[in-house]
Formats: structure tokens, C-alpha cells, sequence
């Protein structure tokens, strides 16, 4: 309820602020500068070595820990992990 109640205020308050601005045209003024335009990328002879790869489908797991799989292990069920019934 407070909160309703203060952004409520708080609304109104920014409105009659707004409402009570001074109505005066401010005119801007922009100075425009032209700018050359140098080029700076040489030209380089890079060989980008490639990597030849077999037409293989392998599926790649990703996991969101880091020791997912050791953390998965750790968790193995037994049956003196089972709630018991009294």
C-alpha cells in the first residue's frame, strides 16, 4: 500500500513539475565539420592454415557444470538412500 501510494505521489509530482516548465523555444545550434575520410588497412598475405575434417556425425554434450559428470556419480541412488516408511 505504501508503495502504490509514494509511486503514485511520485507520479503526480513529476507531471505538475513537467506542467510548470518555462515554454521557451531553445533553439540549438550545430556546428557540421567534414571529415576525411583515410583508409589504414594494408593489405597483408596471411595463409590461414585448414583443417581437413571427415564427414562424421558426433554429438557433443555440454553441461552446465563444470564436474558434471563427477557430481552426477556422486549422487548414485541405493536403497539406504530411500525414505523409509514408519
Amino acid at each position: 500500500m505504501k508503495s502504490i501510494i509514494l509511486l503514485t505521489a511520485l507520479l503526480f509530482t513529476c507531471l505538475f513539475a513537467q506542467a510548470q516548465a518555462n515554454e521557451e523555444n531553445v533553439s540549438l545550434e550545430i556546428e557540421t565539420v567534414q571529415v576525411e575520410m583515410v583508409k589504414t588497412i594494408e593489405s597483408n598475405d596471411i595463409v590461414v592454415p585448414t583443417i581437413e575434417t571427415e564427414n562424421t556425425i558426433e554429438v557433443a554434450r555440454l553441461y552446465k557444470n563444470k564436474n558434471n559428470r563427477v557430481i552426477k556419480a556422486l549422487k548414485f541412488a541405493t536403497k539406504l538412500n530411500r525414505a523409509k516408511l514408519s
